[in-house]
């Protein structure tokens, strides 16, 4: 479960084993037991003795900005075998193998994308068509990327960026379609957003970066040392190649909630620059719908657990894979 601190003046404070939120609704007591994060965001406080208690009980604090991604972040050191792991994987990303784990994650990226199309109810001709035509256009750029080749990863990079933007363009137009008329958007803008399924789509994708960054922490991987994305300056580089992997998670919850069209005035903001920010009933939709999908149980590769679960899962057999290169 992950505690959620995102109203102004809030504060987290311990209670000998336990926690105490102190808010303008009161006081609540909770115990440590099933809380696996805590996040907080501008205006909300937590306490020294809080943050020991979270260490001392493996639970990872977040500090999250206004768009629901992780700025900082305070973790147990019993994480992972670091140093080992870390070795293999610098000697990983300049291997040849890197090559092909990259293709597979965006190819994979792109076979998601293809399902959730697929799952969207098309209710006449020209609807089913233009589905099928888009699934048809990612199957080409997925055959395109199979079929690249290089001594080192930069040499087919560009292309990779490439066709994924394109596929990219080709899924978020086929996914407008099936969404109400009001919300649909020209482009994907991130920050700022320029309209509200984009900022309910990046506060998505940031709640999803401090969960994908935690599961590479806490399996010994250094998230700042990234494969494909490798070129931002003391950025979490590696949350941003595995995230492709669970992307579609966040659409499929965003494109749920519009859908339902019970989305007002509430929800967001507009600023004086045409930007759409969350604001408090928003940002508690999404993060309870988002986790409620997160903690559903699914099978992958024979495997069922938590869709939470299978990111670790997932960090723990990358982690395995990286010492291998040592």
């Amino acid at each position: 479960m992950d505690l959620i601190l995102n109203s102004f003046g809030t504060s987290l404070n311990r209670d000998n084993e336990c926690f105490v939120i102190h808010s303008k609704d009161g006081k609540q007591r909770l115990p440590t037991d099933g809380i696996t994060s805590i996040h907080i965001s501008r205006g909300a406080q937590i306490t020294s003795d809080a943050v020991l208690l979270a260490i001392e009980k493996e639970i990872e604090i977040l500090f999250m900005n206004k768009s629901g991604e992780p700025v900082g972040r305070v973790w147990s050191n019993k994480y992972g075998s670091v140093s080992t792991i870390r070795k293999g994987q610098l000697n990983f990303t300049l291997s040849k193998d890197a090559i092909d784990w990259i293709k597979e994650v965006i190819c994979q990226k792109m076979e998601n994308q293809q399902a959730l199309m697929l799952a969207m109810s098309a209710d006449n001709e020209a609807d089913k068509r233009r589905v099928e035509k888009s699934v048809n256009m990612i199957d080409d750029y997925k055959i395109k990327i199979k079929g690249l080749s290089g001594e080192v990863l930069s040499d087919i990079a560009p292309q990779i960026r490439g066709w994924e933007g394109q596929a990219s363009k080709v899924y978020f137009d086929t996914l407008n379609l099936f969404i109400p008329e009001k919300y649909r958007f020209s482009s994907r803008s991130q920050h700022p957003a320029n309209d509200i399924v984009n900022a309910l789509l990046n506060y998505g994708y940031g709640i999803l970066y401090g969960k994908i960054e935690g599961a590479l922490i806490k399996a010994g991987i250094d998230p700042y040392i990234g494969v494909f994305h490798r070129d931002d300056y003391n950025r979490p580089v590696l949350v941003y190649d595995v995230i492709e992997l669970y992307r579609v998670w966040v659409d499929y919850v965003v494109y749920s909630l519009v859908s339902q069209d019970f989305i007002n005035d509430e929800f967001y903001s507009v600023k004086s620059d045409g930007s759409y920010w969350l604001e408090g009933l928003g940002r508690r939709i999404i993060i309870q719908s988002l986790n409620d999908y997160l903690e559903e149980t699914i099978v992958i590769k024979g495997v069922s657990r938590s869709r939470e679960n299978h990111i670790l899962l997932y960090t723990q057999d990358l982690a395995q894979q990286f010492k291998k290169y040592m």
